[in-house]
């Protein structure tokens, strides 16, 4: 029997691209129940392994994704958005170079900590500024223009933003993921189960409803 009343949890991080297709399948999972679930959002950093000290990037790091990894994901991902009916997707190569999404996921945790309620449609409105419409969601700017456009105060964001207790809360956040055995994103949860990637909506059907 489906459960109405509990949510899903998702592991995400806002520039996987199958972190924006898995939440498409979850969009349409949603439509074929009575009433939606809510979605317990948990946030991951795919680019942990490459962090300075300070924090930044250091794409010199070699994590081991070679031009073989990212011609696999374009084919993964093409297919994909064939299936979740993402045409609008953008492709990788059209993306902003080198985008962090620290700031959009500090961001996120502080909506979704002091504004629940709006929470949901300013984390889409993130996904659908990069992965929509090429916008470098790295840019305070970029998250500032996103907040207002969805009734948020922009100036809050800014200053949520660059609130170093929160940069804090946002790594605990992260190391939790890992210690619950989160490796990689999107990874969805329900009553103990799991399942990763951008699995189909019969797959999360599956997860939830246990048939």
């Amino acid at each position: 029997m489906t459960r109405n009343d509990t949510a899903i949890t998702v592991y995400s991080d806002y520039v996987c691209p199958f972190c924006y297709l898995g939440r498409r399948s979850l969009e349409e999972y949603q439509e074929t129940r009575g009433e939606e679930m809510e979605i317990d959002w948990q946030p991951f950093d795919l680019r942990s392994q490459k962090r300075g000290p300070d924090g930044e990037i250091d794409h010199s790091v070699d994590d081991g994704k070679d031009e073989a990894y990212f011609d696999q994901v374009r084919e993964n991902v093409t297919r994909l958005k064939e299936e979740y009916d993402a045409a609008g997707m953008l492709d990788l190569d059209d993306l902003p170079e080198n985008v962090d999404s620290f700031d959009a996921q500090v961001a996120s945790y502080y909506v979704n900590t002091e504004y629940p309620g709006q929470w949901l449609a300013f984390d889409e409105a993130i996904f659908e500024a990069l992965w929509v419409d090429g916008r470098d969601i790295g840019s305070v700017d970029v998250l500032v223009d996103i907040a207002e456009e969805t009734g948020l105060d922009g100036d809050e964001i800014r200053s949520a933003v660059a609130d170093d207790r929160l940069h804090d809360r946002l790594r605990d956040q992260f190391t939790e993921a890992q210690q619950n055995g989160v490796t990689g994103v999107p990874t969805f949860v329900y009553d103990g189960a799991g399942a990763r990637g951008a699995v189909p909506p019969a797959r999360l059907a599956q997860l939830v409803e246990g048939n």
